[in-house]
């Protein structure tokens, strides 16, 4: 049987912090997760903003292939008015094909924030479901609390999902809503609710507290589930929500399930960036399957064996998921990060030889020294280029000088003043600028914008500062990264020293000889 896959990226997603949707966005979000293969898109709660209901009304001219749109809320507040609920009249007024409620299945949460006994609890969630079910939807039943509340009296929580099959509910979901269940735990009571329930699905709702809600979706799986609701990238609430960018491949690749609309797994890292982007927020390098360190290798050792056999240090090939193997240059590179790295740029590094040996060798002291080239690989490249003859660089900065002024009024001035040889020319340039960098930046490209027009095209669109030697304070050496763009492309340059300007401009030195040494091989190639 295909596993569902249920995504609440648009509704339990958004309660995470630092993270806000608008329509628009959740339209975007809500095609691409179709396209993909996801089942079921929980688009919202109508009943608690204009937002979600503005985004239901939108959602209509959506024309789905895969998935079913879901509409999400709660039981009815009262016995004594279930058919003019709010909650219950904006469900059916969303129009969505199904219809998700929550009800209490923690005896704790139905006595003291409900107020009501047992059997009342029981008849609301029936009724709730029973008036959606006569409204013509499918209607899922997510189980709040429901590991924990089974824990606490499993006969209350096992009589809260029979009120809901009596009502009509299609899916009993299983939250683990405060996150605190172990994956034994979960297995075990999900088997419970199978061998008691065995005429309806059962699906899992996991959060992420204990850094289990990835294990506690699989082994609910491996128990007897069907369904795994969940977010892309985890987010949600607190600690976020079960991350179906990792339910998924585990699923597919190491457990044989199957989907039912899943049929390009290889989409799955540019889903995952896709999400982020549209959430203004920096992917995580560091995810599991799709992140850009997944696959990334450092040490010498590691290198060597995997360029024999990528498996013996790779759990799948990263082209399955869309991702791609990268080797880092590092004070712990050999001989095959360097080999590796120089293919991948398309250099040719001849077989034999001490240039290895030098390579690995200079690496490694300037690492000492400070530097780091894992988001600097440009600067890597140019070092490997300049050792192999094939690069020199296009200008060099004579003499530099920042002027920094500031006033009893507040107002401040930043200038850079440089002299720069081009091809045995000098050219004076002076600038002011938003800060000190910023002029540096100014004058740099003033000095050398008559001679190279082209890099006009260069954008710097993030500047990073670390300190290396905290115990030494104001002497300490410092890090400069730079990450550049033309609009097309973007490259990492690095540059160190006890001076902060002086390490900038070395920073932002490289990145213009890239982008130049760069135009010019494809100039040469047109």
């Amino acid at each position: 049987m295909a596993i569902e896959l249920y995504d609440t990226t648009l509704r339990d997603g958004t309660q995470g912090e630092h993270i806000n949707l608008s329509v628009q966005d959740k339209l975007l979000i809500a095609e691409r997760l179709d396209e993909f293969g996801v089942d079921f898109i929980e688009g919202g709660w109508p009943s608690s903003n204009p937002k979600d209901e503005e985004f239901f009304l939108k959602s209509r001219a959506l024309a789905f292939r895969n998935a079913r749109l879901s509409a999400f809320g709660s039981t009815a507040r009262s016995l004594d008015n279930i058919g003019n609920d709010p909650n219950l009249v904006g469900l059916l007024k969303s129009e969505a094909p199904v219809l998700t409620i929550f009800g209490k299945t923690w005896k704790a949460h139905s006595t003291k924030s409900l107020g009501i006994t047992d059997e009342e609890n029981a008849e609301l969630i029936m009724r709730s479901v029973r008036h959606l079910v006569e409204g013509g939807r499918e209607v899922f039943f997510d189980a709040e609390h429901f590991f924990d509340g089974w824990k606490d009296s499993a006969e209350f929580a096992e009589t809260m999902l029979r009120a809901a099959i009596d009502g009509g509910a299609q899916r009993l979901v299983l939250c683990d809503t405060n996150g605190g269940s172990m994956p034994h735990e979960v297995a075990m009571i999900v088997k419970r609710v199978r061998e008691l329930f065995p005429e309806v699905p059962v699906g899992i709702h996991a959060h992420n507290d204990s850094d289990l809600a990835v294990a506690n979706s699989i082994e609910a799986v491996r128990a007897g589930a069907t369904q795994v609701q969940g977010t892309i990238n985890g987010i949600g609430e607190r600690c976020g929500n079960a991350n179906l960018i990792s339910v998924i491949p585990n699923l597919l690749l190491k457990l044989d399930k199957e989907f039912a609309h899943v049929a390009d797994l290889t989409q799955l890292t540019s889903m995952s960036k896709f999400v982020f982007e549209i959430l203004n927020l920096p992917p995580d390098t560091k995810a599991a399957f799709v992140g850009k360190s997944a696959f990334a290798h450092k040490g010498g050792i590691h290198v060597s064996a995997v360029m024999k056999e990528s498996s013996l240090y790779e759990h799948i090939d990263p082209s399955l998921v869309g991702n791609r193997q990268r080797v880092l240059v590092s004070e712990l590179a050999g001989q095959s990060n360097i080999r590796y790295k120089a293919k991948e740029l398309g250099i040719d590094l001849p077989e034999k030889g001490e240039l290895f040996k030098n390579l690995v060798n200079n690496v490694k002291t300037l690492e000492h020294r400070g530097y780091q080239f894992d988001g600097a690989e440009a600067s890597f490249e140019l070092i490997l280029r300049r050792e192999l003859g094939q690069f020199k660089p296009f200008f060099e900065v004579l003499e530099s000088k920042v002027h920094i002024e500031n006033s009893h009024d507040g107002h401040s001035v930043d200038q850079a003043v440089l002299k720069v040889d081009v091809g045995g020319e000098t050219e004076l340039t002076v600038s002011d600028g938003d800060g000190p960098v910023n002029a540096l930046d100014k004058a740099l490209r003033k000095a050398l914008v008559r001679f190279y027009p082209e890099i006009r095209a260069i954008r710097l669109i993030d500047y990073k500062v670390r300190v290396l030697e905290e115990k030494r304070g104001t002497s300490a050496k410092v890090r400069v990264l730079i990450e550049s763009s033309d609009g097309n492309k973007t490259w990492g340059t690095v540059g160190v020293s006890t001076n902060i300007i002086e390490a900038s401009l070395q920073a932002l030195s490289d990145s213009i000889n890239y982008h130049l040494f760069n135009t010019k091989i494809v100039t040469r190639n047109a």
